[in-house]
């Protein structure tokens, strides 16, 4: 699907770092941003999307739930396509993280250090093997 006309959800308690991801979202051609600071405002925003999100970036500490359970909400209720989660967690902790949304079956793209840089959510994409489209969910 072309990235242009993707969907995204933007998940980020910290101001300014959601205002960087969504800088760097817009400089690979993202351009239907929601962004919102909090799980209530993502909830608002899904609840009144006409059509499910192509993909959700999360962070992972948001101050009213976690992210993991955040994209389980969305994902089970059929808001959301896929997920990024973000977080400055060690790499030990996102392993684990990752490993937990396999065995919860979600469409987790992948698990991304906070800050965010952009080779990291090129790959998390697909961006770097195909740079004009975002790769689907993986096969379980």
């Amino acid at each position: 699907m072309p990235k242009h006309n993707l969907r995204v959800l933007l998940v980020e308690d910290h101001p300014f770092q959601l205002a960087a991801t969504q800088s760097l979202l817009n400089s690979y051609g993202f351009h239907a941003l929601t962004p919102t600071l909090n799980a209530r405002e993502a909830m608002s925003a899904l609840n009144s999307a006409h059509t499910p999100f192509d993909l959700m970036l999360c962070d992972q500490c948001l101050p009213d739930v976690l992210g993991l359970d955040l994209i389980e909400t969305a994902c089970r209720s059929g808001m959301i396509k896929q997920a990024i989660l973000l977080s400055s967690l060690s790499s030990e902790e996102l392993a684990a993280l990752s490993a937990l949304a396999l065995e919860r079956r979600l469409p987790l793209l992948g698990c991304l250090s906070k800050p965010l840089n952009g080779p990291d959510l090129q790959s998390a994409l697909g961006l770097d093997r195909y740079p004009h489209e975002v790769r689907g969910p993986a096969e379980p």
